[in-house]
């Protein structure tokens, strides 16, 4: 990659450009239950607002395209309405009311995802990919009203759909039931209900609930340290302060190459966002806030296939495509090598300097960004783009860098030891602090209290620090997550569907290096005397199918007789045995990993 890029304005001059009266990108102070933060001054003031304010402006334009459904803006406003006005007038939906969403990305997704916000309700965006217990779990923990899923869903849900029903469910709906066998105890067919319904629900568009920026907006789930999920709640203002946030490192590229700053879409065929992360993932509404703000039709996939992907972005116009880095690994190396993709953007897990280099060879026009942030933080909290995130990638150092320059902070993310601020280019856990970071973990004061400080800061559970410069380095972990293609993996999670087996002693998962998913998961495990010779590799191998997702299933498992080190306070020491596994992986491997950690800019 180039080393002589030489920008056209400081980062001065761009922040003061970015950041001038009027624009998307404006702040300003308020005072946010009792803290003063520095918000974007022009930010929709709900997602009811930002999304009818994107069908005034893009009405005719195609919003959404999968397989062969094609529908425009008006199209899905008008099913939204539809929706919202059965939420409300059947089940008694109302504003801050939680609704579950647990399926694949079916327009019908988006369209129940508007509806819902259109009256005000909470969307309850639940991992699609959980067993029927963990799904249970968020489902009962945030007490929804209403549950909407799929025919996949809808099998693992019949066998709790009763208790679902007494404790406060009102109805369960499923999408798409053609696809499934049709019918289930205790759900009814989406589809019938909305066809037969006769109800005005044009009034859903013109009764504006009163939704303020600080009310409840989002709760989506990340990995909690017990093994189950925490769902993430968000206010509006915190949703919304993504779609900005998304948007900054393209725009301060443009104005370093001596750009203007431009939102309007570029003239000529409408261009396309390809979507192949999960919509209940942050990624995944990340990247439909963008397509929906930029005008952009979305084209979402039933499950990742890469010649299907280089197919969408050849016919579609695909103009923005990425996500996690194996899905950048993937169209390299895929038919779509040479398409004239503007922007190529990854997050979600370390990526390493071969793919930074083979994604700009592959796609020579695109402008290259990598984002980073938590789903408690709404996704992107920094991101670095353009050439100044390639000229970065020259390094051979095993850090990911950041730009330090985010509008929203009042302070900036800070590095943190014991507590204590640490001083510049030294180490600590990462903090972060704006309107984007969430509101708590539902129903998990303690959890929440973990890591949410008094006065805002959201602890991170990273380790980086921050140079004279102004760029943030992100060096390790402090959570036990191990994250596989952009899906976080609890550790605790993993281990105890292990420690089922009666004759482990001691488990313990961990991350071994990938080049194109950035972690895979490992086990080690120690067995009891008295199983010595009872407990092998392939017997736990089935238990851990059985028992996880997909994801979060080991790819080896190690039985070993010698017994793990420990701290004082007892903890297993991972640290050895983090190397033992990634010895033992890459002879396994048909490559050798190669990874670095990560760098941007905020």
């Amino acid at each position: 990659m180039s080393t002589d890029w030489k920008p056209k304005r400081d980062f001065a001059e761009v922040e003061r450009l970015l950041c001038a009266p009027g624009n998307l990108h404006e702040v300003e102070t308020r005072v946010i239950d009792g803290l003063v933060q520095r918000v974007y001054k022009n930010l929709w003031p709900s997602i009811r607002a930002f999304w009818l304010a994107a069908v005034q402006l893009h009405g005719d334009k195609t919003y959404v395209v999968f397989e062969k459904q094609r529908l425009t803006f008006h199209e899905v406003n008008e099913r939204a309405a539809k929706a919202a006005s059965i939420f409300r007038q059947t089940y008694g939906i109302s504003k801050g009311d939680r609704v579950a969403i647990c399926c694949r990305n079916y327009p019908e997704f988006l369209v129940t995802f508007w509806a819902c916000h259109m009256i005000g309700a909470v969307t309850v965006l639940v991992n699609a990919w959980l067993p029927a217990e963990p799904l249970r779990h968020c489902l009962v923990q945030t007490q929804c009203a209403l549950v909407i899923i799929d025919p996949e869903r809808a099998d693992r849900l019949v066998s709790f759909v009763h208790e679902l029903k007494l404790r406060g469910v009102k109805g369960v709906l499923v999408l798409e039931g053609h696809e499934g066998k049709g019918s289930w105890p205790g759900m009814q067919d989406w589809t019938t209900i909305f066809q037969n319904y006769k109800g005005d629900y044009l009034n859903v568009i013109r009764q504006d609930p009163g939704i303020t920026p600080e009310d409840n907006a989002t709760i989506i789930f990340t990995s909690g340290t017990s093994g189950l999920p925490k769902g993430v709640l968000s206010t509006q203002r915190a949703f919304l302060s993504n779609a900005p946030n998304n948007l900054v490192g393209r725009s301060r590229a443009f104005l370093r190459r001596g750009e203007d700053l431009v939102m309007a879409p570029p003239p000529g065929p409408q261009s396309g966002i390809l979507l192949p992360t999960p919509l209940f993932h942050v990624t995944g509404t990340s990247f439909t806030l963008t397509g929906t703000v930029l005008g952009a039709k979305i084209i979402l996939m039933r499950k990742w296939n890469v010649e299907e992907a280089a197919r969408l972005i050849k016919e579609e116009n695909v103009m923005i495509a990425g996500g996690v880095p194996s899905t950048v690994s993937d169209l390299a190396e895929s038919s779509a090598y040479g398409a004239p993709l503007q922007t190529i953007l990854y997050g979600g897990s370390a990526v390493s300097v071969a793919l930074a280099k083979r994604a700009r060879a592959a796609f020579p026009m695109a402008m290259i960004s990598q984002a980073y942030g938590l789903t408690e933080s709404n996704a992107t909290s920094v991101g670095f783009s353009g050439e100044d995130y390639e000229a970065s990638t020259n390094d051979t150092v095993t850090e990911l860098k950041f730009l330090r320059r985010c509008s929203f902070h009042s302070k900036g993310p800070k590095a943190v030891n014991d507590d204590i601020p640490c001083p510049t280019g030294s180490a600590g856990e990462i903090w972060i602090r704006g309107p984007n970071v969430m509101k708590g973990y539902f129903g998990d004061p303690g959890a929440t209290s973990k890591v949410l400080t008094k006065d805002g800061w959201l602890k991170t559970g990273d380790v980086g620090y921050l140079d004279q410069d102004g760029f943030l380095y992100i060096k390790d972990r402090l959570k036990d997550i191990i994250i596989r293609g952009g899906e976080n993996v609890d550790s605790v999670a993993v281990e105890n569907v292990l420690y089922e087996n009666e004759g482990v002693l001691e488990a313990a998962a961990v991350g071994v290096p990938d080049n194109r998913l950035g972690e895979l998961v490992a086990a080690i495990v120690t067995v009891k005397p008295a199983f010595k010779g009872k407990v092998s590799s392939d017997s736990l191998m089935a238990l851990a199918k059985k028992r996880l997702p997909k994801f979060a299933v080991p790819v080896m498992i190690l039985v070993r007789d010698v017994d793990f080190s420990h701290t004082p306070s007892g903890k297993i020491i991972k640290t050895e045995l983090r190397r033992i596994a990634t010895e033992e992986w890459s002879k396994r491997s048909p490559r050798e990993p190669e990874l670095i950690m990560h760098r941007a800019k905020l």
